[in-house]
């Protein structure tokens, strides 16, 4: 496994796949792909997983965690997290957060986030938002 910075482009698929296949492909695309720092990691040549990171001040939000069903329970998406918690560290920011599917809860909890109780509808999704103090 190795985890390297990507395009934006390059994240959508796994987007769209795991998070929102009955959405249309554009559904998945952010406008601000193009301001936010991406990471994907690959099984030898293969992109698996990916999440996109942007940072405004000194908090960094990351947002569309996603691993593809066939490597998920691997540990995967907890490396690239992190990851992302190490880089935010080396950056001297303050705050990490993201919008968790309330479902995922637990999974962001044992890398010490916090449920802020900020919860939201989104396309049907229940989402909480998390963050950990840095």
């Amino acid at each position: 496994m190795n985890i390297k910075a990507i395009e934006a482009s390059q994240t959508w698929q796994i987007r769209h796949e795991v998070m929102w296949p009955d959405r249309s492909f554009e559904f998945v695309k952010l406008e601000e792909d193009n301001a936010g720092l991406h990471f994907g990691v690959f099984d030898r040549e293969k992109l698996v997983s990916i999440v996109s990171c942007f940072i405004v001040n000194d908090e960094m939000q990351f947002r569309k965690l996603a691993t593809l069903e066939n490597f998920q329970g691997k540990g995967i998406a907890s490396k690239l997290l992190e990851y992302i918690l190490k880089l935010a560290k080396e950056k001297d920011l303050k705050k990490v957060w993201c919008n968790a599917r309330t479902n995922k809860k637990s999974f962001y909890e044992k890398f010490k986030m916090i449920d802020t109780n900020k919860t939201f509808t989104k396309s049907g999704q229940e989402f909480t938002i998390m963050e950990i103090l840095l």
